[in-house]
């Protein structure tokens, strides 16, 4: 709980633009899934709830680290985003932990290949035959994991991937 705390205190000043917040494993060694899930999943659950600018990432965690995240979010359901920081702090080796519906993943994986998306993008560029409020109810369910980034633009929204790297998973 402690945990939690001192991100909700790290966090209270809202970013006026999206800003990826890596939760920096580099030097645990291990984390029990009780841990995890109340100061990771709850303080990530919390930022997107309240539609936060802030998007955060498990980063640098270890393998025994990341197969305890990996059994929560499976148990749990759901996803969250994890990778490496390489060189001054960029994200490498990016991979989507958890299981997204098939209608999530296909959107999801829209927008790693374009980079950015409108909803009405999606339905004209897409095979399906699927009208911009069901791609922007997806869109807006993927923000709400965390796993994608939303920004306003006046009436309309733009989704984009968190980041600029091939995501495995």
């Amino acid at each position: 709980m402690r945990a939690f705390s001192a991100l909700r205190e790290k966090t209270a000043q809202e970013p006026l633009a999206a800003e990826i917040l890596f939760l920096d494993f580099n030097d645990v060694q291990i984390a029990t899934a009780s841990f995890l899930r109340e100061s990771v999943i709850n303080f990530r659950d919390a930022v997107r709830r309240q539609h936060s600018n802030f998007y955060p990432v498990v980063a640098n965690a270890n393998e025994r680290v990341f197969e305890e995240l990996k059994l929560l979010i499976e148990a749990k359901g759901g996803a969250i985003m994890t990778c490496f920081l390489g060189e001054v702090g960029k994200p490498v080796k990016s991979v989507l932990l958890g299981e997204l519906d098939p209608k999530q993943r296909l959107t999801f994986d829209l927008v790693s290949k374009f980079g950015q998306v409108e909803a009405s993008s999606l339905a004209r560029q897409s095979s399906e035959e699927v009208k911009p409020t069901a791609w922007n109810n997806r869109l807006t369910a993927l923000a709400g994991m965390g796993l994608i980034i939303e920004e306003s633009q006046g009436r309309a929204k733009r989704y984009k991937r968190l980041f600029e790297e091939e995501i495995d998973g």
